[in-house]
């Protein structure tokens, strides 16, 4: 009976342990287990040549490749004289893609900045002829005093820092519309957990004058990129549900993001849902009656990154003001999601109607494994005149999709 008693008690500890180490490593998975799954695919097929890019665009539509020297291209932006820079995050470098002939292909890199800490977020500002470069890496934010006719750039201060650590690692910019602050975002630390440092899955903001960080926006997992809604001036941004809960909850988001506003992560998630796979407590009233809700929810764990909005001049009235979105792809998900670029055609009242419209695919074969994707699309640059650019992490391009002429 004693032995019994025994194996029994270890049994009991066995599964109380279990239980336990299952809830830590649903909350923060190791990084080993993560690298595990995301990171055992083989590298990308070679891009083919010529400047034609493998993928489908929308019907009158041609899609090429501006560059292929861009590995682990992520963020893009223009300076004031129209180059365009790019973020190569794991690389630790911001580049210069000319096109001096105007044909629509870069003729090579130039190096503006190299030794960076996984730098994501960029941006250029000019004024009365002098120009600064912001560059957002891990841990810190960054002024530059940035030549655009040389492509080089000066280090000028340090304006603040970001946690580091484990977690989500990319900080992007985004010039609120005001235009006297830098908008940043930083995301969680975990895949779902109560934060410690109350910076962590945020979206802050920098006083360009008094260099005070403040909250802009709370309870945002990881609002990797933002963008200037046209019509109402409001600041729109896509965000990542939590992993391990199922296949399809919770929704990836775009959100419109308000100062003050707390988005409800980690309790609440997409139409405030509450999250009772983290919270099981009981409530007297409903934990996410106070948060905002998704302005469009999106399906799981489709990683959705950039976010543009289409300009009228040049787009056919089909397309004009729409939103676009980079779905990198799922890499926890029993069959693969994302790995496209989406439309989605919005209302006078910015509401979208119906669900989303397929702009750039091919990235992911139909019924293949994530492994196999030959690109994985990040950022997306959308310009006057038809023309719009979508960075690629995975096969380290950059793709230009441009209207034909004779549409």
């Amino acid at each position: 009976m004693r032995t019994l008693g025994i194996i029994f008690s270890i049994l009991i500890l066995c599964g109380v342990g279990s239980y336990y180490a299952y809830e830590y490593v649903k909350q923060k998975p190791p990084t080993f287990l993560v690298n595990l799954v995301t990171k055992t695919a083989k590298p990308a097929p070679p891009l083919p040549q010529g400047d034609i890019a493998p993928f489908e665009a929308p019907e009158g539509f041609t899609t090429t490749i501006f560059s292929r020297e861009t590995p682990g291209a992520r963020v893009m932006t223009r300076d004031d004289g129209g180059m365009m820079l790019v973020s190569l995050t794991k690389d630790g470098k911001i580049v210069a893609l000319p096109d001096t002939d105007a044909n629509g292909v870069a003729d090579h890199t130039v190096v503006v900045l190299e030794g960076l800490q996984q730098p994501h977020g960029i941006l250029v500002q000019c004024e009365e002829g002098a120009c600064l470069l912001y560059v957002a890496e891990t841990g810190e934010l960054k002024s530059y005093t940035y030549d655009p006719l040389a492509f080089t750039a000066t280090y000028k201060e340090t304006l603040t820092t970001f946690p580091t650590g484990s977690g989500h690692f990319t900080r992007t910019l985004l010039m609120h519309p005001d235009g006297k602050r830098l908008l940043i975002s930083v995301g969680s630390s975990c895949n779902v957990c109560e934060e410690k440092d109350e910076r962590r899955a945020t979206v802050l903001a920098l006083d360009l004058a008094t260099k005070e960080v403040t909250t802009f926006a709370s309870g945002l997992r990881n609002t990797v990129f933002m963008a200037t809604e046209p019509v109402t001036g409001e600041v729109w941004g896509t965000d990542h549900g939590r992993d391990l809960i199922g296949d399809d909850i919770p929704p990836d988001e775009v959100n419109i993001l308000t100062e003050g506003k707390d988005y409800g992560w980690p309790l609440c998630y997409g139409k405030n849902i509450h999250d009772t796979d983290f919270d099981n407590k009981t409530y007297i009233r409903d934990p996410c009656a106070d948060k905002t809700p998704s302005h469009i929810d999106l399906q799981a764990h489709s990683a959705v990154l950039g976010i543009a909005f289409i300009p009228e001049e040049g787009w056919g009235e089909d397309m004009r003001l729409d939103m676009l979105v980079a779905y990198h792809g799922s890499w926890n998900r029993k069959e693969p999601t994302g790995y496209k670029v989406v439309r989605f055609d919005l209302d006078e009242s910015r509401n979208a109607i119906g669900g989303p419209i397929d702009f750039l695919t091919g990235f992911l074969a139909p019924g293949a494994p994530a492994k196999e994707s030959l690109g994985r699309p990040v950022d997306i640059l959308v310009e006057p005149g038809g023309v719009a650019y979508v960075s690629d992490d995975r096969a380290g391009a950059i793709y230009r999709i441009s209207k034909n002429t004779a549409d």
